[in-house]
């Protein structure tokens, strides 16, 4: 039978959710195990990205071992106090109190590379870009963190490392590029609203400040920018209507599986 490929309305839901309520997590990790077929389906997950000429430039190191870990820690409390002297006055108090990695709670840790000579000196598509491999490296990245959600596995992405450093700890050879080192486990919960915009370090930008049309500069007219205010009001509004329901068949407020889509980091 014909389909037009779309996907159900509560299939649609579902990986609206994941995008949503996705988060950089740092904390909350539980010392639960990541059963191995659940983290193969998320390596599968990211080795299923989108690549450049279908270059697939990508390795995964999964680190278990708390001395690998402990090791990693180092090199982020390095790079992280040198990182701290760029902020001063409240902004450097702030920084101090956030916390920024999981690297020894999480169960794995996860090294994600790019190999930057995979598919030879011709990539398809990548003559005029060179960059395109860290880009599709990025989409694998992006893959594993929305099938995590889904399975209610936290991931953070540590960014404050020396990445040399980091090659030496975990044995990855000099030509191959790290692109991200993850931290991956079980959580308490998934916080509503991004770390960073609870401790009032940044906030989401409006979507409509960001979007041109046709050329950098022309934005919205007045007409495109009211319809899009009429469609999230209708969203919110549906979506408030279904919880209300859902909250009322548990008889639980706030703790319904289907809680309204949040558009946070």
């Amino acid at each position: 039978m014909w389909t037009d490929g779309r996907f159900s309305d509560t299939e649609r839901e579902a990986v609206y959710r994941a995008i949503f309520e996705r988060r950089d997590v740092r904390r909350n990790f539980l010392p639960t195990p990541i059963p191995e077929p659940v983290m193969m389906r998320l390596l599968t997950a990211a080795h299923h990205a989108g690549s450049v000429g279908f270059m697939q430039p990508w390795d995964f190191v999964v680190v278990r071992k708390p001395a690998t870990k402990r090791a990693v820690k180092r090199l982020f409390v390095e790079a992280n106090a040198e990182a701290a002297r760029h902020y001063t006055g409240t902004k450097g108090e702030l920084y101090r109190r956030l916390k920024l990695e999981g690297i020894e709670e999480a169960p794995i840790n996860l090294c994600i590379t790019c190999s930057r000579r995979r598919g030879g000196p011709d990539v398809l598509g990548r003559s005029m870009v060179r960059a395109t491999d860290l880009y599709s490296t990025c989409c694998a990245v992006q893959n594993l963190w929305l099938a995590a959600r889904a399975e209610g596995i936290g991931v953070g992405w540590v960014s404050i490392l020396d990445h040399e450093a980091l090659k030496r700890v975990v044995g990855i050879p000099k030509s191959v590029t790290v692109l991200a080192y993850l931290c991956v486990g079980y959580v308490s919960k998934f916080e509503p609203v991004p770390d960073l915009e609870t401790a009032g370090w940044r906030s989401r930008i409006p979507v409509d400040r960001l979007i041109h049309y046709d050329a950098w500069g022309n934005r919205a007219h007045e007409e495109e920018r009211s319809e899009h205010e009429n469609h999230k009001s209708v969203h919110q509004n549906g979506r408030r209507g279904k919880n209300e329901a859902r909250r009322r068949a548990t008889g639980m407020e706030g703790q319904s599986a289907g809680r309204g889509l949040r558009h946070h980091r």
